[in-house]
């Protein structure tokens, strides 16, 4: 009898019921997109950052002393990190999380009269790693937002170089143009705008920087940008002092790409050196993130208030038209909890539907925004599928209760009267 009256209903009601089933399809739909961009985006979010810039650098534990005391912004001494240490970075656990990093040597030269501060780097370098793997990296990977006139330098190039575009204001150079650093000429490759500091310098390989300082072999720092993790209270709590972690805190924070964690890992494999999180640039990437996926979640959520409005007018219209039907049950001695047992089933069945067309929709949705907005695949993650169906469930319950309150108002004689 009990699924008799279900499949009676579904059959004289079957466009309401149709209706239910849209209605949650919507619901699911945004909410699986959103949930799985919001699993899968923190990578992508990082990647598409990690344009702007480094967001750690690697400095020689006495010049990073010095700089913390005296505020000096070049961080230097006479200290100084062997080149091999760069290659040393991909040596640590997160080595994968480090995308893209460069050695910098700094030094000074006087060219018209004038000082000016010359940096020599890696460009598009390709180096053997301690593991037998090769890497490629640089500044072309590390900076690729500056604004180029002409052409990135390669390392190859031993009388190239690229000018700021403050400096080659002060040295009234042009792409092409000549020009005499000590004893050597060099020609102009490219200028170029960074907007900061770097619009001063002269950047050249390093191997050049290193042979007119007569520091062969010595780097004054390593720039790197890494995938990192948010900073949660556990992060901040080991950025103040590692030491104060317990044994379960340690392993976890250290098994977590917080920046902390990986500038940890680096002083670990380079016992001379001090690895510093750029703050401003790794707090603003967890911020974006943050609020990205608060964003996502606040849609998910408005929208599952709007499915759950939809249900509670269609459930309720389908309770209203069938009065006379639930009058009858009654009176012939069904009791209330039956009946609402019967009308939810016949609910659940409509809803479950949908959510299930509508979990198909959010993981092409999904796969569209990632397509469109990262340039990247939103991998469907198993966790959705049991999230959509447990909202889905909340939301029918819950749209269904103003429906639920009339059909056990409901008196089988004024019912069957009217």
């Amino acid at each position: 009898m009990f699924w008799q009256i279900i499949k009676g209903a579904f059959t004289r009601q079957a466009g309401k019921f149709i209706a239910i089933a849209l209605t949650t399809a919507l619901g699911a739909a945004i909410a699986a997109a959103m949930l799985n961009t919001m699993f899968d985006i923190g990578d992508k979010v990082n990647k598409e950052l990690k344009a702007y810039g480094a967001n750690m650098v690697v400095r020689p534990k006495f010049a990073s002393i010095l700089s913390d005391v005296y505020s000096d912004e070049d961080g230097e001494s006479a200290a100084y990190l062997a080149e091999s240490d760069a290659l040393a970075l991909k040596t640590i656990f997160w080595a994968h999380n480090i995308v893209d990093f460069a050695p910098f040597l700094f030094a000074d030269a006087k060219i018209n009269g004038e000082t000016f501060r010359l940096a020599g780097t890696w460009f598009n370098k390709e180096s053997a790693l301690p593991t037998g793997e090769t890497v490629v990296t640089g500044v072309i990977g590390l900076k690729s937002w500056w604004q180029i006139e002409g052409e990135w330098l390669n390392d190859s190039d031993e009388n190239a170089v690229m000018l700021g575009s403050e400096a080659a204001k002060r040295l009234k150079l042009n792409v092409g143009d000549e020009f005499a650093i000590d004893a050597g000429k060099y020609k102009v490759k490219a200028i170029f705008s960074a907007g900061g500091e770097e619009d001063e310098y002269i950047f050249m390989p390093l191997a050049v920087v290193q042979a007119i300082s007569g520091l062969n072999g010595k780097i004054s720092l390593i720039d790197l940008s890494a995938l990192t993790a948010p900073d949660n209270d556990l992060a901040r709590k080991a950025a103040k002092d590692p030491a104060s972690l317990t044994m379960d805190e340690h392993e976890t924070w250290y098994c977590t790409a917080y920046i902390s964690s990986i500038a940890y890992q680096i002083e670990e494999a380079l016992p001379n050196a001090r690895a510093k999180a750029a703050l401003q640039i790794s707090q603003s990437e967890g911020a974006i993130l943050n609020k990205i996926q608060a964003l996502m979640l606040l849609l998910t959520a408005l929208t599952l208030a709007c499915s759950a409005l939809g249900v509670s007018s269609l459930v309720t219209t389908c309770v209203v038209e069938k009065t006379a039907e639930i009058g009858l049950l009654k009176a012939i001695g069904a009791l209330d909890s039956q009946i609402v047992l019967a009308t939810l089933t016949q609910v659940m069945i409509a809803a479950f539907a949908g959510a299930l067309i509508g979990y198909a929709v959010g993981l092409r949705l999904a796969y569209a925004i990632g397509q469109s907005v990262f340039e990247a695949i939103i991998e469907p993650n198993a966790l959705t599928l049991p999230i959509v169906a447990i909202l889905t469930f909340i939301t029918t319950v819950l749209g269904s209760i103003p429906a639920m309150k009339i059909l056990l108002a409901t008196r089988p004689a004024a019912a069957l009267h009217g």
